[in-house]
């Protein structure tokens, strides 16, 4: 039997400057992922796994039921998209991870995200 397949992009992440205290080393970030089930088999996003990496190599590593407070069920392409947030103590960091997934067939399996930036806009004078 064939693993089934989710394909995840991250959409976008952002610089959130409002919550941030550069003096304080406090960094926010938001990221919006999408997961899209490009299976034949319906899932659910049971968990999820992060490394957040910054700048000076701290990693701090996350897991936790669902996201944003859901476990999406994902019917052969559909997808589900949210934004989350994470703070770190750089201007500069890094994410990966993966979804711990659930087909209705009784299959477990991974759904791996691959590294993305966290980054701070530059500014040219």
């Amino acid at each position: 039997m064939d693993t089934p397949q989710h394909a995840i992009q991250v959409v976008a992440t952002r610089f959130l400057e409002d919550q941030s205290i550069p003096e304080d080393d406090r960094y926010v970030f938001a990221y919006t992922i999408r997961i899209e089930n490009a299976g034949d088999v319906p899932a659910r996003l049971i968990s999820r796994h992060w490394l957040i990496t910054d700048a000076n190599g701290k990693v701090q590593e996350v897991r936790g039921e669902g996201v944003v407070g859901e476990q999406p069920w994902l019917r052969p392409g559909e997808s589900f998209e949210y934004t989350s947030g994470a703070v770190l103590e750089t201007p500069l960091g890094t994410m990966q991870g993966s979804y711990q997934m659930l087909a209705d067939d009784g299959t477990r399996f991974d759904a791996e995200i691959a590294p993305f930036t966290l980054s701070i806009p530059r500014t040219l004078h």
